[in-house]
């Protein structure tokens, strides 16, 4: 795996949403291998996992209370949870909108404002996009929820660099996890279509960026989006064209 040697974060403490299963517990696992104490939190606790709920406001409360009194300063949050909703443009109904943002633009807001009083300069905030966050991906809560969260991302690099902490979003294309499971078998043939690289992603390609950008290496890294997507986003939806121009002639 490619990233910063073990021992890198070492001293450093860490919390990771969405922690109990699929990318979120593999980011917790390689911030533990590089030596970061991590404090994983899911809605569904898990063996090495609390339990939080990233929409209530009252559990980020209590968290922040609990991290003060047990570390006094935390020096990272991934705030990798998020639910996604499959519903096109005239089929998604305004709850389906509100529950979909409350997880995945409300909740990292929610994290930001309460841990954030807790960083020391040079600490880092990582918030988990997707590459529908750079595209018109069909799924329009979970599309507009993620360009949300771009935005937020940015106005928090803003409001966050004179106190010296870092915010910085990552933007996963087709990664193999539970989530992406449960599409049709033809949404992840179609992304591989699309992706220059020729595949879907794996959690191992995602998790030692979440280190870089949660270690001193990315000290003066800031307000960036970072797809990890096999190039899905970058061609601007040129590669079907490119493709059928180098097809062979009937």
């Amino acid at each position: 795996m490619n990233g910063p040697p073990p021992g890198r974060l070492r001293g450093k403490v860490v919390v990771v949403t969405g922690a109990a299963r699929g990318q979120g517990a593999a980011e917790a696992e390689a911030l533990r291998r590089h030596g970061a104490r991590v404090v994983a939190v899911d809605l569904e606790p898990g063996e090495h996992c609390g339990r939080l709920d990233v929409t209530d406001e009252r559990e980020w409360s209590a968290l922040a209370a609990e991290l003060r009194g047990t570390y006094g300063h935390i020096h990272g949050l991934v705030n990798n949870a998020g639910v996604t909703w499959r519903a096109r443009l005239a089929d998604v109904g305004p709850r389906d909108m509100a529950r979909v943002h409350a997880v995945n633009v409300t909740g990292p807001l929610l994290g930001i404002q309460h841990l954030a009083p807790l960083m020391p300069p040079g600490a880092s905030i990582v918030n988990v996009g997707s590459s529908a966050a750079l595209t018109a991906h069909y799924p329009v809560a979970y599309t507009t929820s993620k360009w949300a969260l771009r935005g937020l991302s940015r106005v928090a690099a803003l409001e966050l660099g004179p106190r010296g902490i870092r915010v910085n979003t990552v933007h996963p294309g087709y990664i193999e996890t539970g989530m992406t499971a449960s599409a049709a078998p033809a949404f992840r043939a179609a992304n591989v279509r699309e992706t220059p690289l020729g595949r879907t992603g794996t959690v191992d390609d995602v998790t030692p960026l979440i280190v870089f950008l949660l270690s001193d290496e990315s000290s003066f890294l800031t307000g960036a989006d970072i797809p990890v997507d096999g190039g899905l986003t970058a061609h601007g939806g040129a590669k079907s064209v490119s493709d059928a121009l180098q097809e062979p002639p009937a």
